[in-house]
């Protein structure tokens, strides 16, 4: 009689996109349960995997969240060097880029917890790799950025270093905020509507603090 149980390892690399599917169905648990902590038995049911398939793929569970810190991390990186070296004004650009910033948090709500964990608890060299990956990147993006506006007459000489925490924290402190949604608001969650407006709302108030 066939099995019905769990895949084996062994039958790992056969599996295609099983990585991905570990890798994904982690950042479902993370935004549904608005958290950066993972049982590895839900992530086995959610994901319809064995658990076992974490070591064979990551080594642990640690290596699987700094997986998915590199999957959501690197898209945001590659997209904000594209949008430097695009030619169109810096104002338009920053813009852009603000909207991106809460679409992404949206979307991805655990992102700058799970960032700040993963160098906080990594080791030395890790922790290392990650700034140099996607901190250092984006801080020297917005250097960049505002430098162009000032020399372009657009921007007021503010510091980059307080720019990257402003759009961050508006970002990360909205979505992050479910609780005080749920108690104060009597919403159980954002939706795109909400998203949308908050966009709106956070483009207007940063770029009036911009612009000259």
């Amino acid at each position: 009689m066939a099995s019905s149980g769990p895949k084996l390892i062994s039958d790992a690399p056969e599996s295609g996109n099983a990585r991905d599917q570990l890798i994904e169905a982690a950042s479902q648990i993370m935004r549904d349960g608005d958290t950066i902590d993972l049982s590895l038995s839900e992530l086995s049911m959610r994901a319809g995997l064995n658990s076992a398939l974490v070591k064979y793929y990551f080594g642990n569970k640690n290596g699987l969240m700094l997986a998915l810190l590199d999957r959501d991390m690197g898209n945001i990186v590659h997209g904000l060097g594209a949008l430097v070296a695009k030619d169109m004004p810096p104002e338009e650009k920053l813009r852009l880029h603000i909207g991106a910033v809460i679409d992404t948090y949206y979307a991805f709500p655990y992102l700058n917890r799970l960032l700040m964990r993963m160098v906080r608890d990594s080791a030395p060299t890790e922790a290392a790799r990650i700034a140099d990956l996607y901190l250092r990147p984006i801080s020297k993006a917005y250097d960049t950025l505002i430098s162009e506006g000032v020399k372009a007459g657009k921007f007021r000489n503010i510091d980059p270093q307080f720019f990257y925490f402003t759009v961050t924290g508006a970002a990360d402190r909205f979505y992050s905020s479910r609780l005080v949604l749920r108690h104060c608001y009597n919403q159980d969650d954002f939706n795109e509507n909400m998203r949308d407006r908050y966009r709106d709302h956070t483009i207007d108030l940063i770029m009036r603090g911009l612009l000259a």
